[in-house]
């Protein structure tokens, strides 16, 4: 017996939510067994792993319960009840039977990947594999046993652990393997190859679906490959985001595409227990160098205090640039122009505008990367001197919300 609730709130389909929760109930009383034998205990060290998985299995229990009857509903204004009934008996009937058909449907796809394996298909035969374990992911707890070329296996333990050997046979290999490049990545002009083969049919593999990402510092790679006819994938390393000179980049087997767009949360859970093969390529990060030219003025006078290129510069130490006084040794020019205007005079306020022009230039090839122009930003006080300052401090606002970012921004690409 299942007893479901539901307030009667607002336009919610309370009927359908006490249905929901009556099922729920129902199944709430079917436990899941974990036998000795089976592949969660051989994969599974900490009592979580399992306590995850019997939860994952108890909620599609609730959607796949057949055979129902309604035995008694009851509401008021603003409650709702429904009491289900379910036959034990029916039930493990209904279970059984589909157990059946999915050991079949599995074992089809178990004989199909060993056949892809004597075929050296190590793609084909890892996507039997996975077609042979979702069929039978509901069944982990239990041994599944059955004969196979002459002796009894238990299916998902032979599944499991086919899989991982076939993981444990593929090599992948980076060239380079350590790379060493500019912050600025566009201007390395270097690319890595990561190349897929087998350590036992000494062949490459195509199609093996890859992922890439950072592992230690940050920045912008591609994440999806698929390695070509060849066996090799270019990665795409498109920015770095951090300032530390040492960063590192993983490629590993992406087993979750096997699952194609939405893998199931049982086998996400269990393949994250499969070692899969991995290779690292290790950055060696330049800091880019940087040149400062730099006029800044009140009302056609050089200030002495030089606020928009400190700010720029301190901004740029920070997100780990350098700093040289010869522009022959430099990467990139930046150039600051800036100066006052005075403006109106409204009883005691005095207005003064400040405009500022910053421009950022590749030296490799002398092409402007960066440009952009802070027009008449505005400033008042009690004199043109004070007036001036208040507009430049302004600028400085504008800088940190707005321009900073995207300067830096098109700096990296």
């Amino acid at each position: 017996m299942g007893i479901g609730h539901s307030n009667k709130e607002g336009d919610n389909n309370y009927m359908q939510a006490a249905k929901s929760s009556a099922l729920e109930d129902l199944v709430s009383e079917i436990k899941v067994q974990v036998s000795s034998t089976s592949i969660l205990t051989q994969i599974d060290n900490n009592k979580e792993f399992r306590e995850k998985y019997e939860q994952m299995v108890q909620t599609t229990a609730a959607d796949e319960i057949q055979e129902f009857e309604v035995a008694d509903a009851w509401e008021d204004d603003k409650n709702y009840w429904v009491y289900y009934r379910l036959s034990k008996q029916r039930y493990r009937e209904i279970k059984e039977q589909q157990k059946r058909d999915a050991v079949t449907l599995a074992l089809d796809y178990f004989l199909k990947a060993k056949q892809s394996e004597t075929e050296s298909n190590t793609v084909l035969a890892l996507g039997f594999y996975y077609q042979g374990f979702r069929a039978v992911e509901k069944y982990l707890a239990e041994p599944i046993t059955l004969m196979y070329e002459g002796k009894e296996i238990i299916l998902t333990n032979e599944i499991f652990a086919s899989m991982q050997r076939l993981l444990d046979d593929i090599q992948l290999t980076a060239t380079p393997s350590q790379l060493r490049l500019n912050r600025r990545v566009a201007q390395s002009g270097q690319s890595v190859v990561i190349k897929a083969s087998s350590k036992t049919a000494h062949k490459t593999i195509s199609d093996l679906p890859l992922s890439a990402r950072f592992d230690k510092g940050s920045g912008d790679v591609f994440p999806d490959y698929k390695t070509a006819a060849d066996g090799q994938a270019k990665i795409l390393l498109t920015k770095i985001g951090s300032r530390d000179l040492e960063q590192s980049v993983g490629v590993r087997l992406n087993l979750l595409s096997f699952a194609g767009q939405n893998p199931s949360p049982i086998f996400a859970l269990v393949s994250s227990k499969m070692t899969v093969p991995k290779t690292t390529i290790i950055l060696e990060v330049q800091r880019p160098v940087v040149f400062i030219s730099s006029v800044e003025k009140n009302f056609g006078q050089v200030r002495s205090n030089q606020q928009i290129t400190n700010k720029i510069k301190n901004f740029l130490t920070n997100a780990g640039f350098e700093f040289t006084d010869q522009k022959s040794k430099a990467d990139l020019w930046l150039d600051v122009v800036s100066d006052a205007e005075k403006g109106a005079v409204s009883g005691s306020i005095y207005i003064t505008y400040v405009t500022s022009i910053i421009q950022v230039s590749a030296l490799g090839d002398n092409k402007e990367i960066y440009a952009t122009t802070l027009e008449r930003v505005k400033g008042y006080s009690l004199d043109y001197d004070r007036a001036c300052q208040e507009a430049y401090n302004k600028s400085l606002e504008i800088l940190d919300k707005e321009k900073m970012p995207e300067l830096l921004n098109a700096i990296l690409q």
